[in-house]
C-alpha cells in the first residue's frame, strides 16, 4: 500500500485536482465525502475529458467523480491486486477499510515491483500428487483452483508482481493441461517456458534440464504453495548473506497429544502433559546461486540433498524466515483449509 495524501474533497475545484496530481505523480486523487469515506476517483484522464468537454479550471470536480471504482480490502495481497489491474485494465486501485475509509492505495508500477528483476525463476510442477488422489488423477496438483483460480496461476501472478517475468516450469505428470493453460506466458505478463521431465527428476534434479546456468540467483519453488511470501526480501537476504544456497523457512508447532514421558533404568525422570514442539520446516521456496545450480547432477535429486552435501562441504547456506501468508495444499485436510472448507 502506498502514498494515500493524494485525497480532496468533494467540493474541491479541477485546478486544485490538477495541483494534487501533478504533486504526488498518481494520475489519481481519491476524492472523499463529507464524512471523509472514499466517494469516488478521479483520473488525470477524467480531468482532461472534463476540459475538453468545456470545463473551467474553477469549476467543481462533482460531475467528473468516477464512483464506479474498484477496491480492496487489506489483507489483499499483490497478485491478486496484480490480477485485478490486468483484468480492469486499470492502474490504481485503492485499499478501503469495511466502513469505507482509505487504508492505502495500489499503483500498478508499485505492484509489479517497478522495475523486472533479472532473476529467474523455476516452478516445480510435475509431480503426481498421490496423496491428493483421486483429486489428480485427472488434474495435475498445481492446477487445483484455490480462492477461483488455480494454484499454478497464483504463483506465476506472485512473481510477476515481483518483477520476476522469466519463468521456467518443471513439468511431467498431465504435462500438456499445464502447457495448455499458461502457454508462452504472455497473458499472464511473463514469459514461461518448460522443463520437460521424461522421468521424474525430484525437487532439484529437474534444474539440470535448464538451458542455460544464469549469472544471477535462481529462484526456486514447489508448486502447491499458496503463499504471499516476501521474494524481493528473500532475494535480498540471499545476496546480501553471500550464501551458496538459500532455504525458507517457516515456524511451525506440532502439540501432542498425549502426555510425554522420560524414563532411564525403568525410573520416569519427567512428565510432561500434551507438550508442544516448536520447529522450522522447509517452506519449499530456495534461492540457489549459479555454483549451487551447477552442481545438480541430471538424475533424480531431491533439493534438500543440496543442502546436506553444502553443508557437509562448509558452504554457506541461508535460512529465510517466511512471515506472510503460507500453506503448502500436498494433502487432502491442507487443500480443504486453503479452500475454506476445512
Amino acid at each position: 500500500m502506498y502514498n494515500i495524501n493524494c485525497k480532496i474533497q468533494s467540493d474541491a475545484t479541477i485546478r486544485e485536482a490538477l495541483e494534487m496530481i501533478d504533486a504526488f505523480a498518481n494520475g489519481v486523487v481519491l476524492v472523499l465525502d463529507s464524512d471523509q469515506k472514499l466517494l469516488g476517483m478521479l483520473t488525470d484522464g477524467d480531468i482532461r475529458r472534463a476540459l475538453l468537454g468545456g470545463a473551467s479550471i474553477h469549476d467543481p470536480v462533482t460531475p467528473w467523480i468516477s464512483k464506479d471504482y474498484v477496491s480492496v480490502g487489506r489483507d489483499v495481497g499483490r497478485a491478486e491486486v496484480l490480477d485485478i489491474m490486468q483484468a480492469r485494465l486499470i492502474d490504481q486501485v485503492p485499499v478501503v477499510s469495511e466502513t469505507g475509509e482509505v487504508e492505502g492505495l495500489h499503483l500498478i508500477h508499485d505492484v509489479i515491483g517497478g522495475r523486472k528483476l533479472d532473476n529467474v525463476a523455476v516452478i516445480m510442477a510435475g509431480g503426481k500428487g498421490m496423496r491428493l488422489r483421486p483429486i489428480t488423477e485427472y488434474l495435475p496438483k498445481p492446477m487445483i483452483k484455490v480462492a477461483g483460480r488455480p494454484i499454478l496461476e497464483r504463483l506465476v501472478l506472485h512473481l510477476v508482481s515481483y518483477g520476476i517475468t522469466r519463468i521456467y516450469l518443471a513439468v511431467n505428470y498431465m504435462s500438456h493441461v499445464i502447457e495448455d493453460y499458461f502457454g508462452d506466458g504472455t497473458r499472464f505478463g511473463c514469459s514461461i517456458e518448460y522443463l520437460r521431465e521424461e522421468e521424474p527428476l525430484g525437487t532439484g534434479g529437474s534444474l539440470s534440464l535448464l538451458p542455460e546456468i544464469s549469472d544471477k540467483p535462481v529462484l526456486v519453488m514447489n508448486g502447491d504453495l499458496v503463499m504471499q511470501a516476501n521474494l524481493g526480501g528473500l532475494l535480498s537476504f540471499h545476496q546480501e548473506g553471500g550464501f551458496y544456497a538459500t532455504m525458507g523457512v517457516k515456524p511451525y508447532r506440532h502439540e501432542v497429544p498425549f502426555g510425554c514421558v522420560e524414563s532411564e533404568s525403568g525410573r520416569i525422570l519427567t512428565v510432561q502433559e500434551k507438550p508442544s514442539i516448536d520447529k522450522l520446516i522447509n517452506a519449499g521456496l530456495y534461492v540457489l546461486s549459479p555454483e549451487a545450480l551447477a552442481s545438480i547432477p541430471r538424475e533424480f535429486f531431491p533439493i534438500t540433498d543440496l543442502f546436506e552435501s553444502a553443508l557437509v562441504d562448509e558452504q554457506p547456506c541461508g535460512s529465510f524466515l517466511i512471515e506472510d501468508e503460507w500453506a503448502d495444499v500436498g494433502r487432502v485436510y491442507d487443500l480443504h483449509e486453503a479452500q475454506g472448507n476445512a
